[in-house]
């Protein structure tokens, strides 16, 4: 019975699927998160009477066939890559991109690997770093002397000094830009990679054409919407459920058969 083995497909599917939305709502408070949606194919076709075949030795064409699927597969886990909300923090090197673009990050074994967290510090050497300590590109300084940093929405990087009445420009931020964001790596850490899939990242400047700006004292929030999460939560629920019903069903008539006498 096909029924069995189609409906354990569909219930393999939607424990994908409640994986996917559990992780988006554990992470709906993480800085920059991008939301996932999984997405099904259906698997392939057994012919019990192949469409378009002759049914007769005049020529006639049978028009519609029969064919019984085989059930369900994950085919991918899409990463919405929607704009989130700025939620204002007022701490100077809090930074949100508006827009297009990647902050730079080099990791400790030499990759580039590219964050929308923009929750920054600095290092015991005045060094932009992330909150792991790993140096944001292209590696600006802060003097130790400077009273103030501001940067622009160009990613411009200006330190007040100590006894100096105009700032000092002690750097300048890029964003990352890529092909098909989609087809970053995810590597936890708030951390993505470049994979083939992706194409070659695009670096530039903030507010240039194509890329985004740079938010002082902001942080992207996740944009993972509760309400929706939990109605295909439920959703996903009741799918398996039906599947499990389905199983349910056809052990039921498998008994039938066997106590037949």
């Amino acid at each position: 019975m096909r029924a069995l083995d189609i409906a354990a497909t569909g219930m393999q599917a939607q424990q994908t699927n409640v994986e996917v939305i559990s992780n988006n709502l554990a992470n709906m408070t993480t800085t920059g998160f991008k939301r996932q949606r999984a997405e099904f194919q259906d698997l392939i076709y057994q012919n019990l009477r192949r469409v378009g075949s002759n049914s007769s030795d005049s020529g006639s064409v049978v028009p519609s066939g029969a064919q019984v699927g085989l059930g369900v597969k994950t085919a991918a886990i899409y990463r919405i890559n929607a704009q989130g909300n700025l939620q204002q923090t007022s701490n100077t090197l809090d930074l949100a991109v508006q827009g297009n673009g990647y902050f730079q990050v080099t990791l400790p074994n030499g990759q580039i690997a590219y964050t929308r967290d923009g929750t920054f510090g600095l290092a015991a050497d005045g060094t932009i770093v992330t909150a792991d300590g790993y140096i944001v590109q292209p590696g600006v300084q802060i003097p130790t002397t400077a009273t103030g940093i501001t940067i622009n929405t160009s990613g411009q990087v200006q330190a007040t000094i100590a006894g100096q009445t105009a700032p000092q420009t002690v750097g300048q931020l890029q964003l990352a830009i890529f092909p098909n964001e989609a087809g970053l790596e995810a590597q936890g850490d708030n951390m993505y990679l470049q994979t083939s899939a992706s194409g070659q990242p695009v670096t530039g400047n903030p507010a240039t054409t194509g890329f985004g700006t740079v938010m002082q004292g902001f942080i992207e929030t996740s944009n993972v919407n509760v309400v929706t999460e939990i109605t295909n939560l439920i959703s996903a629920q009741r799918a398996y459920e039906m599947n499990s019903k389905v199983i349910t069903t056809s052990d039921d008539m498998l008994s039938t058969l066997t106590n037949l006498r």
